[in-house]
Order: structure tokens, then sequence, then C-alpha cells
């Protein structure tokens, strides 16, 4: 049975949680007169605008458009969903986050279980490293590697028996059953009738890693072979689950994320081991993709806490294809990419064993912009005295620079470009506008504007939250229904309802969707437009409420219209006649209030 969380409890989340207090905790934020402002950590700026209304209990961004409630924050700013933002939040106010029971079949595997056997079987896994006789190739492959047991505690690092039913044995004690366990990839069901059980486990005599998410949490597991005879996969992997997207995950970035807020770089290696002992020679920037290709998600997870890159390659050419090819993912998110390579033969894990943290530092100073490594790489490969060669190497560079979506980026990467190929800027430019551009396509990370909202509507909005007293007499002429945008006419609904406050309003869209409530934090941090005396308000709610009566009568006439050009003869004699009643009721809202208002009264 799939679980949620009761909306009781969410409230209580929420009123523990003051918004102000929050965001301090991860901003800096100074109050400008009545408001609470910061510089925005959703997009580049340098003035703030970024808002934050203690009392409605909401922040906006008349920037980049981000806006919401403390929840919304905290899923923008960690990069989570709501269940993990609604977690992190009663872990700070104390609270014990409880789910009841409800949903339908169907509506996926319960995730509370899941991230709980994960974390369950990851002590089982390290209990046995440090306890099992069975585990002595695991203790000794460690020590060759020369990571001690408390590297392997800090790590959850474990060891998997050479046993088809260790998990399974296990599950049965703590009332899990085998569908859980295949739900959560840690067994497979096979497909040989001929075996005893229809159940196994996944991992076998494997040295154990633990991949965890952002926030520490137990996602997946990664087994590394300790028998040399193996002839199966150095590494088996979790299969992709409801917790896991290898596409998405970086292992270590639990550890490194403040770090790299902090030194604002990302270092970007290969393997779990690379990035352990990278962190454990205080290089704590460091994460690791754990052998996969780097993917536009991951290029959003990196693009949550920096915007600058060292990606550390392989020195042969696999890792300097490689290398290229995930410069060309961050570059396309908007990231500055600087490539490190490494002295032949070694991985940062050996570089750092051998030769000390001193000769990995030498490696990340020495690091080149991912420019000039590609013309470096290309001189190489290339023979650019030639015409074919410098064409060749002039187009390649050309497709790397049009992935960089700003202008700005991509101006300073063809400066760069013509100065390394020793090439007119001009041409270069040329060349690069009759270049099909690339894919078409939002990079990830990009903060996308907030879809447009009838301005009239959005205005009456804006006027209802700044003036509650508005909400009686815009009640006698107007409904959610005549508002045409489905997000504005949820919000009219809850102002025109007599006990609509501002709890009651977040309350209320608790079940609406995200850009319901981007706007309604939108139109109650908007500044004040009426000016003058309060008067002007009344009359400024009756321009609004005859501007939306009126457009609404309009399509209704456009789309009689319409239908005349389709209509059988008998129809459109009606039709007609719809238009000319419509063409004078609009005639009648154009008039003064005190002659059209007897119209509209509802």
């Amino acid at each position: 049975m799939p679980y949620f969380i009761p909306k009781n409890l969410l409230e209580e989340i929420r009123a523990r949680n003051d918004i102000a207090d929050v965001v301090g905790s991860y901003l800096q934020l100074k109050r400008v007169g009545s408001a609470l402002k910061a510089l925005c950590p959703f997009h580049k700026e340098k003035t703030p605008s970024f808002n934050v209304h203690a009392q409605r209990q909401i922040f906006h961004c008349f920037g980049c458009g981000a806006g919401g409630d403390v929840f919304k924050f905290v899923m923008l700013y960690e990069n989570v969903d709501f269940a993990a933002a609604a977690r992190l939040l009663a872990q700070r106010c104390g609270l014990r986050l409880e789910y009841a029971e409800g949903g339908t079949p169907g509506d996926g595997p319960d995730k509370s279980l899941l991230y709980r056997v994960h974390a369950e079987v990851a002590e089982l896994y390290q209990q046995s490293l440090l306890e099992s006789p069975r585990a002595t190739a695991a203790r000794d492959y460690l020590a060759h590697r020369e990571l001690d047991l408390d590297t392997a505690r800090d790590y959850l690092i474990g060891y998997a028996p050479d046993s088809w039913d260790t998990l399974l044995r296990w599950a049965a004690g703590k009332k899990i059953s085998a569908q859980q366990l295949v739900a959560a990839g840690l067994v497979i069901k096979s497909d040989r009738a001929e075996n005893r059980s229809p159940y196994y486990d996944r991992f076998r005599h494997r040295l154990m890693f633990a991949i965890r998410d952002e926030l520490g949490r137990v996602v997946a597991f990664s087994g590394r072979v300790l028998d040399p005879a193996d002839k199966t996969a150095k590494y088996v992997n979790s299969p992709e689950t409801a917790l896991f997207r290898k596409g998405r995950v970086l292992y270590g970035l639990d550890k490194a994320r403040r770090h790299i807020l902090d030194a604002r770089v990302a270092v970007l290696c290969e393997g779990q081991i690379d990035c352990i002992r990278c962190q454990r020679a205080g290089f704590m920037q460091v994460v690791a993709s754990q052998g996969t290709a780097l993917t536009e998600e991951h290029a959003l997870l990196l693009r949550r806490y920096t915007d600058d890159i060292i990606l550390v390659l392989d020195a042969d050419p696999a890792g300097e294809d490689a290398a290229l090819r995930a410069a060309e993912v961050l570059l396309a998110a908007g990231l500055s990419i600087r490539i490190a390579a490494l002295p032949t033969g070694h991985d940062p894990d050996s570089l750092i064993r051998q030769q000390g943290a001193a000769a990995f530092q030498h490696v990340l100073d020495q690091a080149q912009s991912a420019l000039e490594f590609q013309v470096g790489l290309l001189r190489r490969r290339e023979n650019l005295a030639t015409e074919a060669g410098l064409t060749r190497a002039t187009r390649a560079v050309l497709a790397t620079i049009a992935r960089a979506p700003g202008a700005v980026h991509r101006d300073q990467l063809l400066r760069q470009a013509a100065t390394l190929l020793r090439i007119s800027e001009q041409a270069l430019r040329q060349d690069l506008g009759r270049a099909a551009p690339p894919p078409s396509r939002t990079p990830p990370g990009t903060a996308i504007p907030p879809p447009s909202h009838p301005p009239e509507e959005v205005a009456l909005l804006e006027l209802l939250a700044q003036h509650p007293e508005l909400h009686a007499s815009i009640r006698q002429y107007l409904v959610p229904e005549h508002l045409t945008d489905p997000a504005c006419r949820t919000l009219l609904g809850c102002w025109l309802d007599p006990d609509a406050g501002p709890k009651a309003l977040n309350a209320a869209l608790l079940d609406s969707d995200e850009e319901c409530r981007r706007l309604a934090a939108q139109v109650q941090m908007a500044p004040q437009r009426i000016t003058g005396e309060e008067s002007s308000a009344p009359q400024a709610a009756q321009d609004l409420i005859l501007t939306i009566r009126r457009k609404g009568l309009e399509r209704r006439r456009a789309a009689a219209r319409a239908e005349l050009e389709h209509a059988a003869d008998r129809e459109r004699e009606a039709l007609l006649a719809e238009c000319a009643q419509l063409s004078v009721d609009i005639n009648k809202l154009r008039q003064k209030w005190e002659d059209a208002k007897l119209f509209l009264e509802l």
C-alpha cells in the first residue's frame, strides 16, 4: 500500500519552520525596510532581487521568478523532491515524519520503505566486513588499497557474503518481502523453473560501496569483485529503481556539497575509491561519476552548487575523449570547464598514495580550459599546417563553442579559439553563424522563465493580496470561472473564500500544482502599484472587473463568429442574434462603472 504525508503533519512542519529562519540558515538575509532580501541562489545577480515575506511565509525572486513557501525553497535549494524537503524540515524542527496509508495500486513502490531497506542493508554489509571471518578477502583488499576501517565506516563500505540468500534470510526476520527487495534492486527474480527459490541475491562475495544521494541517504550499491578468477563484471551496480537513477547521482556529493559551495569549484573524477582518496587527503570538493558517462542531470546537480568544474582525466586517448564528451555536457549547462591531466599511469588514488596530496594539487593547478585542452589535443591528432587538418580542427572547436548557451560565454570562447588556432576572430564568428545550431533544449539548471498569465488577471490577484478589504465587493461581480488562466482561477477562489487568510491560503495550495504556488508567492510579494489616495484601490478593482468581464464576452463573440463560417442556415440566425447581443453587452462594459455595474451583478 502506497503512503503519503498527512496534511495536518505538513501544516505542523510548516508552522514550526519559519521561512525567514530557514532561508537565513542558507543565505545572508538583509532587512531593507519591511522586507528581507538576499542575492538569489537560483540565478546569477549582483543586486538582490530575492525577497522573503515573513508575515505571509513566502519567498519570491523578481529576477528569475522562483517563488513559493518554505517547502518549495528547500526543494529548489537542495534539489530534492517534496517528500525529501518535508523530511529535512521535519528533522530541523524535531518532528517525526510519519506516513499514512493511501493512494491506489500502481502508484509506485513505497520510497520510505526502500530508504529504510537500503540503510539497514548498508549496515548489514558493513557489519559483515568488520566482523565476519568470510570477509577476509575484502579486508585484505582495503588494506592493499591503504583504506583503513575508519574510512570504511565513514563511507559505509561493506562486504556481501558469498551466498545466494543472505538478504532473503535477513529480510524474513524483518518482515520485508522478496518483492520489496526486488523493487530495491537487491534481489533478482530467477527465470529458471528448476531453481528451488525463485529469488537470489544480486551481490555475492563483493566489496560493497554504499551509494548515497546528496542528502546522505543510501539509494544504491556498487559491488567490486574480490576473486581474481571471477569472470563476471569487475563492478556490479544496483539497477535503476524508484530511488536510484545512475545518470543523476554523483558519488561523494553528500560530503562534498558544502565544501563545493565554499570553494566555488567542484572536482570531478571517475571512481569511488578515487573520490574517497581525494576527500581523505583534504580535497573535499571532489565527486565521482562512478564510471558512467556524464549526463545532463549530473550537470544539473553540479550547477546547484557551483559554476566552475575541474575534470580530472586519465592520460590516455580514451580518457581524453571521455573528458571532451563530459566537457560538452557541462558546457551546455552554462558551466565553466577546466581539464586536469594526470601523469601517465596514475589515477587520483595512486598519485596521492605514492606522491602525496601536493602532487594532486599540482595537477589541479595545471588544469587547462576545455577549449585550450581541445586545441592541444587537435594539434597532436591533426596536421594544422594543412587546409584539411585546420578545417577539421576549426569545425570541432566551433561545435564545442556552439554548445555554450550564453552569448557572453560564446564570445569569450571565440576570442580564445581565435588566439589558439591563429585564425581571425571575424572568420570564426562567420563560420559559427553558418554552422547548424545545436539541438534546441534548455540546459540543465537554466532558470526557466515562468509561464505568462493574463496581465489583468494577475493584476487583480495582486490587488486582492494587498487590499483584503476589497474581497467582499469583488465577490459581487466575479467568480473564478470568469478568469481564463487555471492558476489565476485557483488563487481567486482561495481569496474570495471569506475564511481564507495567509495560512489558509498556504494550506489550500498544498494540493495545487507547482506553478500555482509560485504565482501565489509572486502576487503576494508584488510591489504596491496603487499610488495616491486609498480610494484609488477600489477604482483599480472596478477597472479590472470591467476588463475581465468584457474580455470574456469578446471571447464568446469571437467563438460565435467562427461558428458562423460552418453553420447551417437555421443555425446562422441564432448565432447572428447572439453576436448582436454580445456586442451590445460589450458596449455596456465600456461605460463608466456606475452605468455598467447593474449589468455585472451576479
